[in-house]
């Protein structure tokens, strides 16, 4: 469906699952162009912003800081964590984050085929990574795990504000305790700022939640579609295995390809627009969807082929403008690791049951299946 729109042109209405109308971006240079527009706002507490699942209704999903506000408030949010999530600080973290990947395919190899990819890997990696960048207890793991997943891949708006009434009890009484014994974490250098009065108790408890969610929810959902695109390419796996191909440069292919996120972008219109013809009106909703944006052919030569020899960065899976994700160096560095790692010990990577058994998810704006069971 995604294709016969974007063969229409890169701009068009849609509707929307609950009737709304809006429009829809798939071009690569109009997306890019629109996002780093001014006259688009992210603040979900507008009515005017679209929903783009019933979960996401949710007053809890709908007040999110840092990816839900605009400016001059995202910058100054925006001003205190880019330090944290710099290219130098993320390539600190190689060590650490090397002997996790490690750790969890000795795991998995004591454990014995079949094994759940995403049980096993997929998920414990930015787990891990995530609680100890913040300072969150990884004993908990199965805790907040289940309540970011909760938020995202809610049933309805209820059962989204009920996982997010309970992680914010939970963070709550992580700050808390950081008030009162600071820690080393970047929780703990959050906490500075409400000393300083750069932040309040609840924008470090929101701030702390956003991360966690954008930091667990995405990279655990890529790694599996990664696995299952390299496995049906077995010559690309095997030059990848071979080291023929870098996994730096495969996976910003993985990336554009499967575009775990789908939406690069979801905004209201503050003023009119006019672009390539197009009247985009105040009050307006717009989509700008990354899967195909990714696959835009004046860009990309053969867009649908996948070739992870083609280490294009151009494509928008982390977005693009003043909202482009804060996390994406370390998410590229713990996604290089992990297939680097996976493929060069589990020589024989293989799918342990038939490809049409596999269930996509179906909750949620996050593409991902919800197990992946392996043998070698």
């Amino acid at each position: 469906m995604y294709r016969e729109i974007s063969e229409r042109g890169p701009i068009n209405k849609v509707t929307l699952w609950d009737g709304r109308q809006v429009w829809l971006i798939t071009g690569y240079e109009e997306g890019r162009r629109l996002l780093a527009d001014d006259r688009l706002s992210s603040d979900r507490s507008y009515d005017e912003y679209p929903t783009m699942a019933p979960h996401l209704g949710a007053p809890a999903a709908r007040k999110l800081v840092l990816v839900g506000e605009d400016p001059p408030l995202h910058n100054h949010h925006r001003r205190l964590l880019n330090p944290e999530f710099s290219l130098k600080h993320a390539r600190a973290l190689r060590p650490d984050i090397e002997r996790i990947v490690n750790g969890l395919i000795d795991g998995i190899e004591e454990i014995g085929a079949p094994a759940d990819l995403v049980e096993h890997f997929a998920a414990p990696i930015p787990s891990l990574v995530m609680s100890a960048l913040l300072g969150i207890p990884y004993e908990d793991h199965a805790f907040f795990q289940a309540a970011t997943a909760g938020i995202m891949q809610g049933k309805d708006p209820a059962s989204t504000e009920a996982a997010a009434a309970e992680l914010v009890r939970y963070l709550d009484r992580l700050v808390t305790a950081q008030e009162e014994e600071r820690g080393e974490s970047l929780v703990g250098r959050l906490v500075e700022h409400v000393d300083t009065g750069e932040l309040s108790h609840d924008e470090v408890v929101q701030l702390t939640m956003v991360l966690l969610i954008a930091g667990l929810e995405t990279t655990s959902s890529m790694i599996p579609l990664g696995v299952l695109a390299l496995l049906d390419h077995p010559e690309q796996l095997a030059a990848l295995r071979a080291g023929e191909v870098p996994a730096v440069t495969a996976i910003e292919e993985l990336l554009r390809i499967t575009a775990v996120t789908d939406f690069a972008g979801v905004r209201w219109i503050t003023a009119d627009i006019e672009i390539d013809g197009h009247l985009l009106k105040a009050g307006d909703g717009l989509v700008i969807s990354s899967t195909m944006v990714n696959r835009d052919e004046r860009v990309h030569e053969d867009p649908y082929a996948f070739d992870i020899t083609r280490g294009s960065r151009q494509h928008v899976t982390f977005g693009y403008g003043i909202h482009q994700c804060l996390g994406q160096n370390l998410a590229r560095l713990q996604l290089e690791i992990a297939f680097e790692t996976l493929v060069r010990r589990l020589p024989g990577l293989r799918l342990a049951v038939p490809a049409e058994e596999l269930r996509m998810r179906r909750t949620g704006t996050m593409q991902s299946v919800e197990r992946l069971p392996v043998a070698w």
